[in-house]
């Protein structure tokens, strides 16, 4: 199979737009995390903007922030080096991390009326693979009927109601059509992997997806700053069978993914240019297995603006920002191993989530028991700034 290298090129990871304004996070030996913002072909260290991305991302002119720093003459690193370093997993040398450090991790889920039919099924199948198929072909018809109305409108109300007279209704429709959607807390601060890292499901899943996301870079003041590339990893076996078990679903070693930089908003590139952007993401196994799929911004049943709104505001603060992860259409039901099974991974698989405006991110698919242990938590990170004199 081949290894992520030969899939995504230098140029793939970056957005099309070479005028776009990227910052992100790098590990350096011997050092430690640092700021850095694309120039050319080079990662220049802007941790003097910062010095966490928390920081920089609460500037007031945060592309200000970024292009001054720029121009401080500051250490710098190859992108194609640090890219490969990346692929390769080269702990001796410079490489990607997740771009957010000090931001809280949320997640929305349910906002697109593919995955909405899907979360449905899962439900009724109570985690079970197999009996999913069967249930997709019943219930699917029915489902679809409530995936094209306004969330939290009149309509979806009766819809809603008509549905509980036919003992019809779900969690999962409540928060794809009701008037509050479903927002929860995907990852620990700090736990989040980068671009050409190994993310993570629990061995015991037997049922789980990728799921490929647009990432907002929100700051204190509940603004949306930037945006990124994001793998909400998921395991459908644990979440079908209850919804309470969501954390053990969503939150484990490895099964957040983001990256590979930030892009600022700027005049180049707005929260409105973002909704017309598409993600792509492929598949790419060891057995030869391969699955592709689109997903269009302009399809999701909320807005961003939205969203944020039911985050953030005079009933929740996040001090230090947060990344939210704003949802997926991909709820895969391709078969891969046994007819009528559907879609799960395997180990080695290869993960490449791609939009123009916002670059590659790429990931190996392995157990979250095998995955790189984390251990850079808050306080190493804050000893760390300090014994390089960068705190302020």
């Amino acid at each position: 199979m081949p290894a992520i290298s030969r899939l995504v090129s230098t140029q793939d990871v970056l957005p099309a737009d070479s005028n776009a304004l990227l910052v992100g996070r790098l590990s350096v030996p011997e050092v430690g995390p640092a700021l850095v913002a694309v120039h050319g072909d080079r990662l220049v260290d802007i941790t003097s903007a910062g010095p966490t991305m928390s920081d920089l991302l609460d500037r007031e002119d945060v592309p200000g922030a970024v292009r001054e720093a720029l121009g401080s003459g500051a250490q710098s690193w190859s992108v194609a080096e640090v890219l490969r370093a990346s692929m390769a997993g080269e702990a001796a040398a410079a490489t990607l991390l997740a771009p957010f450090d000090l931001s809280a991790v949320k997640a929305a889920g349910v906002t697109f009326a593919k995955s909405m039919v899907e979360r449905v099924i899962e439900e009724h199948a109570r985690g079970d693979l197999a009996a999913a198929e069967g249930i997709r072909k019943r219930l699917g018809p029915v489902i679809e009927n409530a995936t094209s109305v306004v969330p939290g409108s009149e309509e979806a109300a009766r819809i809603k109601e008509s549905m509980v007279a036919e003992g019809l209704w779900s969690q999962y429709l409540e928060v794809g059509i009701g008037p509050d959607p479903e927002i929860f807390s995907k990852a620990q601060v700090l736990s989040s992997v980068g671009f050409g890292a190994h993310i993570g499901v629990l061995e015991r899943s037997t049922w789980n997806n990728p799921e490929p996301e647009v990432v907002l870079a929100v700051n204190s003041r509940g603004q949306a700053v930037g945006a990124t590339l994001g793998n909400d990893v998921n395991l459908r076996d644990f979440e079908g069978r209850s919804a309470l078990l969501l954390t053990e679903a969503k939150d484990n070693n490895a099964s957040s993914s983001m990256g590979p930089f930030i892009r600022v908003f700027d005049e180049g590139f707005t929260l409105s240019d973002l909704r017309d952007t598409s993600v792509r993401m492929s598949i790419h196994g060891e057995d030869g297995f391969t699955l592709s799929a689109v997903s269009r911004v302009s399809e999701m049943s909320r807005t961003f603006e939205e969203l944020i709104s039911h985050a953030w505001g005079s009933h929740h603060q996040y001090p230090d920002g947060f990344a939210l992860y704003t949802g997926t259409m991909f709820a895969p039901t391709e078969d891969r191993d046994v007819p009528g099974d559907g879609f799960t991974h395997h180990r080695g698989d290869q993960v490449l989530i791609h939009s123009e405006a916002l670059g590659t991110l790429a990931n190996t698919v392995t157990t979250s028991e095998d995955a790189a242990p984390w251990t850079f938590g808050i306080r190493e990170f804050m000893a760390n700034l300090a014994a390089r004199g960068v705190l302020k």
